[in-house]
């Protein structure tokens, strides 16, 4: 694995970590076949996709941290994985889910 890589880890779940690139979007590059997170809209609105997240990630974006205050209040590690932008390792888990 060289040194830009990315990888997204799925604790307590029989899919293997995926190798990224830095920046890539996460949402085109997790699918049912690789992946515990379930996607609706991909934008960021619809709320499918909330998730634990631990890890290497960019800051949420102010519409991304309006979002997250109505679904997710006062939880520091929710995040919409369609709205991740992925820097070095994570762990991602659907909310309901403890990493």
């Amino acid at each position: 694995m060289n040194a830009a890589c990315c990888v997204v880890h799925f604790p307590n779940t029989d899919y293997a970590p995926l190798n990224l690139e830095p920046h890539q979007p996460l949402a085109e590059q997790l699918t049912v076949q690789n992946s515990p997170v379930l996607f609706g809209c991909r934008t960021g609105l619809c709320g499918t996709c909330l998730v634990t997240v631990t890890g290497d990630l960019s800051l949420p974006s102010t519409a991304e941290q309006e979002i997250l205050e109505m679904l997710a209040p006062g939880n520091s590690q929710a995040r919409l994985a369609c709205q991740l932008d992925v820097m070095g390792e994570i762990a991602i888990a659907p909310l309901a889910e403890v990493l």
